[in-house]
């Protein structure tokens, strides 16, 4: 007798131990099984986050093509209407003349918008760390987040400041509140991740 308890018989104690090391070998292979949910539902968020860069990186060089694209699109005429036309028309035109003029004069200044598009691309690359481990390349969602965020003050001081349209400067805000979500989802389920480390 020990404490005053009786003796329990050994092949009821290692029992027990069997048990507790089941409960303990059931328990981490559960966790196993949930981080690897996380970590594919993780990927999938970030990949459709790098596809988004990539595509908005590449579409940044060919602006002339693609403005041009958008005004046939929208039936925007080369030449103002006599009858008036909708403000958005006007903007398509004077954005696609400004871009074309300037690249005919200045070529030189498509070399921005070069360096922004090859930025995106550089950025998407970044976001390959946490593609392949989400956990230790945190801190990259976290400078996405705040890259995000930085969009709309961005877009709402400097739009008026260069002439753009108020709704104009909400499609170019919607970038950023679209692209925190994925983000922010992926956060989240790193946080779970490390809780059940």
């Amino acid at each position: 007798m020990k404490h005053g308890l009786p003796l329990r018989n050994p092949y009821l104690r290692a029992m027990d131990r069997g048990r507790s090391q089941h409960t303990l070998v059931w328990g981490a292979l559960m966790n196993e099984i949930e981080t690897s949910r996380l970590i594919r539902k993780i990927r999938v968020w970030l990949a459709l986050f790098i596809v988004g860069l990539m595509l908005s990186g590449v579409t940044a060089f060919p602006l002339e093509h693609e403005t041009a694209l958008l005004n046939r699109m929208f039936g925007v005429a080369t030449v103002p209407t006599a009858g008036g036309e909708p403000d958005l028309h006007v903007w398509l035109r004077r954005v696609h003349e400004g871009i074309a003029n300037t690249n005919r004069d200045y070529p030189f200044m498509a070399y921005g918008t070069d360096w922004l598009a090859f930025a995106h691309l550089v950025i998407a690359v970044a976001f390959l760390g946490p593609l392949v481990d989400p956990v230790r390349n945190k801190w990259v969602l976290v400078f996405g987040v705040a890259a995000c965020l930085g969009v709309l003050p961005l877009a709402l001081i400097a739009g008026p400041i260069r002439g753009i349209p108020f709704y104009w400067r909400l499609i170019d805000c919607s970038f950023g509140v679209i692209g925190v979500v994925p983000l922010l989802v992926c956060l989240q389920y790193i946080r779970r991740i490390e809780q059940t480390a």
